[in-house]
C-alpha cells in the first residue's frame, strides 16, 4: 500500500472509503523508518494483507526484493494487482499461513510485519518458521498491540462485548521476549508508538467501517432486534464524539518490536 507522510491527525487524510492501510496511516512512518531496509535486502512481509508495506519495502530494497505472504487470497489478489498497477517489479505475494508455509531456509535478510504476527494458531511455531527463513545474520521488526486497555478502537467501540484476544496476544513484552527466545531471536527491544487510528473522514464512513469489524458482527448478531438497535446508537454515539478536524480518530497505543536472529550453531 502505499504510505501516507500524514504527521498529525488535523492533516485531512485521503477520503473515500476506509481500508485497513488507510486506518493505520500515522503508523507507517514509524514503522517505515524502524524497518530500515537496505538497498540490497531480501525482505519478507508476514500478513502482508493488501501489500502497501510489501510494496514500500521492494522500493527500499530497489538492488533486492520483497515477498508478500497472508493468509487471505483476495488480499494477495488486491496486493498483486496494485504492485502491478504501481509498476513495482521486485516484489512478489505467495498466498499462505507463515506458521506452515514452506519457506526458503535463509531466504531472507529482514522479516517485516505490520500486526501480521498476533493471530498465528501457535506462535512458537510461527516464529520458529520464521527463524529458519532469514539468514544468521537477519533481523525481525514487527509492530503489534499493547494491551486492549490502552487502545481506545478496541475498549471505546466494543465496549463489555467479547473482544478476541489474538489481536493482543503479543501486548505482554516479558511473553514476547519469551517466544522470540525460543524460537531462536536474541536482543529484543520494544519502541512505544503512540498513534490515533483513522476510521474515516464522516461519521457515516466510521460507522460503515466499524460495521465491517468481525467483533462487531459477533455482537450485534449475538442481541435481539431492539438490543441491537440500542448498541448501534451507542456506538453511533461514540463516533460523532471522536469526529474532529479531518476525520474520526481513536487512540492507539502499539509496540514495534525488533530483534536479532541468534546464530544457529
Amino acid at each position: 500500500m502505499k504510505s501516507s507522510e500524514t504527521a498529525s491527525p488535523h492533516e485531512r487524510p485521503k477520503t473515500g472509503a476506509v481500508d485497513y492501510d488507510s486506518e493505520l496511516q500515522l503508523h507507517d512512518k514509524a514503522f517505515r523508518r524502524a524497518c530500515g531496509v537496505h538497498a540490497r535486502e531480501r525482505v519478507l512481509d508476514i500478513g502482508c494483507g493488501s501489500g502497501q508495506t510489501t510494496r514500500d519495502a521492494a522500493r527500499a530494497a530497489s538492488a533486492g526484493s520483497a515477498v508478500g505472504i497472508d493468509i487471505s487470497a483476495p488480499a494477495i489478489a488486491r496486493a498483486r494487482e496494485l504492485a502491478a498497477a504501481q509498476d513495482v517489479r521486485n516484489v512478489r505475494f505467495e498466498q499462505g499461513d507463515a506458521q506452515a508455509h514452506p519457506l526458503p531456509r535463509q531466504g531472507f535478510d529482514v522479516a517485516i510485519s505490520r500486526f501480521g504476527t498476533m493471530f498465528f494458531a501457535d506462535l512458537l511455531a510461527a516464529f520458529r518458521n520464521i527463524r529458519g527463513a532469514l539468514a544468521d545474520n537477519g533481523r525481525l521488526v514487527m509492530m503489534v498491540w499493547q494491551a486492549r486497555e490502552a487502545n481506545e478502537w478496541s475498549t471505546a467501540i466494543h465496549g463489555h462485548c467479547a473482544q478476541s484476544s489474538a489481536a493482543f496476544s503479543l501486548a505482554d513484552p516479558s511473553t514476547v521476549e519469551r517466544i522470540l527466545d525460543a524460537a531462536g531471536f536474541a536482543d529484543a527491544t520494544f519502541q512505544d508508538v503512540r498513534e490515533p487510528v483513522y476510521y474515516g473522514d464522516s461519521v457515516e464512513a466510521a460507522l460503515d467501517w466499524i460495521g465491517q469489524f468481525q467483533a462487531t458482527r459477533e455482537a450485534l448478531r449475538s442481541l435481539d432486534a431492539a438490543s441491537a438497535e440500542r448498541e448501534r446508537a451507542r456506538i453511533r454515539e461514540i463516533v460523532e464524539r471522536h469526529r474532529r478536524d479531518g476525520g474520526v480518530w481513536f487512540d492507539s497505543r502499539a509496540w514495534i518490536v525488533r530483534a536479532h536472529c541468534r546464530r544457529t550453531p
